[in-house]
């Protein structure tokens, strides 16, 4: 393992983080907000962190290798949650312990959209749009971006990227160069915000709230300028643009870039995820729909349908928005709607929780082995689109799901075992653990009343839920370690 050039990285990135605090400070001074210094003392304590990290090793040089990859992927996102936290330190307004600030900016940087802060609507705007920004740069990935913009990462760039990217294959590239694919994304990120931005403010927002809910839409995060979130604007047109750009930040931005490159919207109806998850998003709004109509939650079925719509998008992409509490309707569908929290969207999207492709993979694979029970000795394969899965890649998924409830198990217990109901607790692992932000029992409104401990326990489930699992669990194996 190359120690240093892990360092040298860290300390490029880092540098590259402290940049993030000058937007913030321009919109402090064009709003005359008067919160401009939290983020210049942050930037100048992030940016002089960065100098110590990098220059003892600034002439290092040397190819990242796999393992590498994975250790500045884990560090830095932990770094990422310390540096994010200190404009929210020192800021007056909000008032943020430690252990608040850091579930703050990790909560934002995750995409999770879990919340300690009451008062959104009085904090200032600077404030305001810097949590925003948080999740914007942490939808498509900081490390995408550092693997885009420092080329000088060279082969060892791939390292990263695969640590980072979300879902089950990772080797694919868009593009000859990981660099080249890094941008491609990250165009395609920034045009649909933008659109994203346009179509909120012809809605009716204001051009400071089209710009901050476009960055969280897209990011599938759910951190709003307002505490009713989008309950806020009352506005069916404003509902339904949330609805469809939540679900595109769902699907796969490769598959995105794909269709804009080619000038095409085949490429989606010919990928069998995309068919999957654009099947179980239609299936669970009309079981939504009806259930609210039915218990006379929605009588009138327009309504119901927009409610359901939005609801079911948003808890699926992990993006947590809410247009009312959903928490407090009747019957099984507040459970249903955190259980496809575990589905998540499309391998490649900006969501969180297991992803479409593992879930279609372990429905092929229970559906094989029923066949299997009636012919013992046939030879079953798993297919996707009638492509044969290596059973590498099987064995992985399985594998992922093994460990994936073996860490929401135990996180869940030791937060049981701090003193947290069992709804409450359930919920605000499935939360934080599958960076979805809304729960239900003590937490469905905001996280601020759980114990130190508690929220500790979380900001270690958002990263691990982040970074898929493996890329933080497999640091604390022996076997990362030996030479």
């Amino acid at each position: 393992m190359n120690l240093k050039m892990v360092q040298r990285i860290l300390g490029l990135m880092l540098g590259m983080f402290s940049l993030t605090m000058l937007p913030p400070i321009g919109v402090a001074l064009a709003y005359h907000d008067g919160h401009w210094l939290p983020f210049v003392a942050s930037f100048l304590i992030i940016a002089a962190v960065a100098a110590l990290l990098w220059l003892p090793v600034r002439n290092e040089r040397g190819d990242l290798r796999l393992r590498d990859g994975f250790l500045i992927v884990t560090a830095f996102w932990v770094f990422l949650g310390l540096a994010g936290a200190t404009p929210l330190l020192f800021s007056d307004q909000p008032v943020l312990s430690f252990t608040d600030a850091v579930f703050e900016a990790v909560s934002g940087f995750t995409t999770t959209g879990a919340t300690v802060i009451i008062g959104l609507d009085h904090l200032p705007i600077s404030i305001l749009y810097y949590r925003q920004q948080i999740q914007w740069f942490g939808g498509m990935g900081i490390i995408v971006l550092a693997v885009a913009l420092l080329p000088v990462l060279g082969i060892g760039g791939m390292s990263l990227y695969k640590a980072e990217t979300p879902g089950p294959v990772k080797d694919q590239k868009l593009t000859p160069r990981i660099a080249q694919t890094a941008k491609a994304l990250w165009t395609v990120y920034v045009l649909l915000t933008a659109v994203c931005a346009g179509c909120y403010y012809l809605a009716g927002m204001s051009p400071f709230d089209a710009i901050a809910h476009s960055f969280s839409t897209l990011s599938t995060s759910g951190f709003s300028t307002h505490d009713a979130s989008f309950a806020y604007f009352n506005s069916h047109a404003i509902d339904w643009i949330a609805t469809v750009f939540m679900f595109v930040g769902g699907a796969s931005f490769a598959l995105h870039f794909t269709a804009l490159r080619n000038h095409t919207l085949g490429v989606y109806w010919r990928d069998p995820e995309f068919v999957a998850y654009f099947k179980l998003v239609v299936a669970l709004i009309v079981f939504a729909t009806v259930y609210l109509i039915v218990t006379g939650v929605f009588p009138a079925t327009l309504n119901a349908l927009r409610h359901a719509a939005f609801q079911v998008v948003s808890l699926l992409t992990g993006t947590g928005y809410v247009t009312t509490g959903f928490a407090h309707w009747p019957g099984a569908l507040p459970v249903l709607l955190m259980l496809i929290t575990f589905v998540g969207g499309c391998a490649g999207s900006t969501t969180g929780g297991m992803k479409v492709m593992r879930w279609l993979l372990v429905f092929k694979l229970g559906v094989g082995e029923l066949k299997r029970l009636v012919h013992p000795s046939a030879e079953i394969p798993v297919k996707i689109a009638d492509r044969i899965i290596p059973m590498q890649v099987v064995t992985g998924v399985a594998g992922f799901f093994a460990i994936y409830l073996i860490v929401f198990g135990v996180l869940m217990l030791l937060l049981m075992i701090i003193g947290l109901d069992q709804v409450t607790a359930w919920s605000a692992m499935a939360s934080a653990l599958n960076n979805i932000g809304p729960a239900l029992g003590e937490v469905a409104a905001h996280f601020q009343n759980i114990p130190d401990a508690a929220k500790w326990i979380c900001i270690v489930a958002m990263i691990t839920g982040r970074l898929e699992i493996f890329t933080l669990v497999l640091l604390l194996t022996p076997a990362f370690w030996r030479r």
